[in-house]
């Protein structure tokens, strides 16, 4: 069974910046399209930005201009490069299968991401 761990998160001054790193274990995840989730504080998680096996991406609105999604499939890993950062951004982030993807690999404990002055 895949195991995912995400790091990277902290706390951040407004306009700061963070990589966000995805590991996965136990299994190959080069095959699938993944993407990156939210949680804010109170509210679902939603989908913030996906990457497909061949590379190509998709970025959320709340997310284009600002965050980088990237992936190295020979080190089983997903990144997301969190820029200008707000207090909006504030959330748990977690990766997983991208929104759509038939499988959905158990999650992992997300990384907190804190945007505070």
């Amino acid at each position: 069974q895949v195991r995912l761990v995400e790091s990277g998160g902290g706390l951040v001054k407004p306009g700061g910046s963070l990589r966000l790193s995805c590991s996965a274990s136990g299994g190959d995840i080069s095959r699938y399209d993944m993407a990156w989730y939210s949680m804010p504080p109170g509210k679902s998680r939603k989908l913030v930005a996906d990457v497909t096996r061949y590379g190509n991406t998709h970025y959320e609105d709340s997310a284009k201009g600002r965050f980088t999604i990237s992936r190295d499939n020979a080190k089983n890993m997903v990144y997301l490069e969190l820029t200008d950062l707000k207090p909006e951004d504030t959330a748990v982030y977690f990766c997983n299968t991208e929104i759509s993807a038939p499988i959905r690999l158990a999650w992992g404990q997300g990384t907190q991401v804190t945007v505070s002055s």
